[in-house]
């Protein structure tokens, strides 16, 4: 995977990726900024940045809770860990998460249609999530930036990047510490895409509720947001965390169908040990 970096965000993004890319952090398994392998460097055109292929976090989409409960934990670690550097990723949202597939799709996939076999000659047929425990991650550190805490809390003017939601973000012209904004937007991809989409997702409303909080300084830390969740994944059942996800608009032949062949599949992981929460070893 290539990126060419743009003039005016180029120079923070490649510090921070090279951050995150040396030790002692890359081998730290809370670090999920996703790995720099390598930086082409071209006469009198911007770098351009080599990461290896990865795929969109919610293609395919989450089959169990606990599917859903292990991305939500790793990405919370991330930016809970990013935030211990004094890094704010300032656009944590849904399409700068992504899973590492090389387990999920051993004979990878087009890199443009992502459906589709690498030859493009047919679809192309993946793992589950819970087979795989695949490993997600935070990319696109072009908004992001590291700061002193000797300073003090931090002040920026708002940048919008995939969410423009933020309610601190309404008056473009006021500065505003970017550490919560992060937390607001993990909460609200949550409430967003799978409260207000999926039945069954009653045990994260509170703790989403606090994260969106219309006062920045009302919200929970990232420290916070990872003790309550670890919390409360200790709290669902193996049950709950192997039922499936199923979307507010399913019409109940659907939900029939792939009821069933849900639990043939679950019998499959239960008889083969596969934990109910795909945490990658």
């Amino acid at each position: 995977m290539l990126k060419k970096l743009l003039e005016d965000e180029g120079p923070h993004e490649l510090q921070l990726n090279r951050l995150f890319s040396s030790e002692p952090l890359a081998s730290n398994p809370r670090n999920h900024c996703a790995p720099l392998l390598d930086v082409i460097q071209l006469p009198n055109d911007p770098p351009i940045m080599v990461h290896s292929q990865l795929r969109t976090y919610y293609n395919p989409p989450f089959h169990t809770y606990g599917e859903f409960v292990t991305f939500f934990q790793q990405i919370c670690d991330g930016v809970q860990f990013m935030h211990e550097n004094h890094v704010a990723h300032r656009d944590c949202t849904a399409e700068n998460i992504m899973l590492d597939p090389s387990r999920m799709y051993p004979k990878s996939f087009h890199p443009m249609v992502i459906g589709r076999t690498r030859d493009f000659r047919g679809k192309v047929k993946g793992r589950t999530r819970t087979w795989c425990s695949p490993r997600y991650f935070l990319i696109d550190l072009g908004l992001s930036r590291q700061y002193d805490p000797a300073n003090g809390p931090p002040l920026e003017e708002p940048l919008r990047g995939g969410d423009k939601s933020a309610p601190e973000h309404r008056n473009m012209e006021t500065p505003c510490n970017p550490f919560p904004t992060d937390v607001y937007y993990l909460g609200n991809l949550v409430r967003e895409d799978y409260i207000q989409k999926y039945h069954g997702f009653e045990f994260m409303k509170p703790l989403v509720a606090d994260m969106v909080q219309e006062d920045p300084m009302k919200r929970p830390t990232m420290d916070e947001v990872v003790n309550r969740f670890t919390e409360i994944k200790n709290k669902l059942s193996t049950w709950k965390l192997r039922s499936r996800m199923a979307r507010n608009s399913e019409i109940w032949p659907v939900t029939a169908w792939r009821t069933v062949s849900h639990w043939y599949r679950t019998a499959g992981y239960v008889v083969t040990r596969k934990s109910a929460l795909p945490e990658p070893k």
